[in-house]
């Protein structure tokens, strides 16, 4: 999922940024690459202190939005998208028994086998409904 962030250089050579939809999570570095590197380990750092007080992941907007809402706040600086994979914010798995088609799942295991990514159906089963699902 992609996190649009918005970044300023200084006159120094450092840079600061901040994530519009995520209230309270700021990053920063020596150098505009430091900054750029910091904003994901910023954002997962505030993810888990959210779910830590059991409050709610927010979701991104995107930079058309932010810019038509308040174009002033936006001045001089530059955006970043910061893909974040949010499953590393689930929590516990559960074993769960499931009825579906033969036909669907021979092409479930077939799809398995050929993209390494999914380690096995559950994982694949498991980011199908990710991307269908509101987080």
């Amino acid at each position: 999922m992609f996190y649009p962030a918005y970044i300023h250089s200084d006159a120094d050579g450092s840079a600061s940024g901040f994530f519009p939809d995520v209230p309270g999570c700021f990053f920063a570095g020596d150098s505009l690459d430091d900054a750029f590197l910091d904003a994901r380990d910023a954002l997962v750092a505030h993810f888990e202190t959210l779910l830590e007080m059991s409050d709610e992941l927010p979701l991104p907007g995107n930079v058309e939005m932010h810019l038509e809402k308040s174009p002033d706040d936006y001045l001089g600086g530059q955006w970043l998208l910061v893909d974040i994979d949010m499953k590393q914010f689930d929590g516990r798995a559960e074993r769960i028994n499931i009825t579906m088609p033969r036909r669907l799942l021979a092409k479930i295991d077939s799809f398995v086998s050929e993209h390494p990514q999914f380690s096995n159906r559950s994982a694949f089963l498991a980011e199908a409904a990710r991307r269908v699902l509101p987080t």
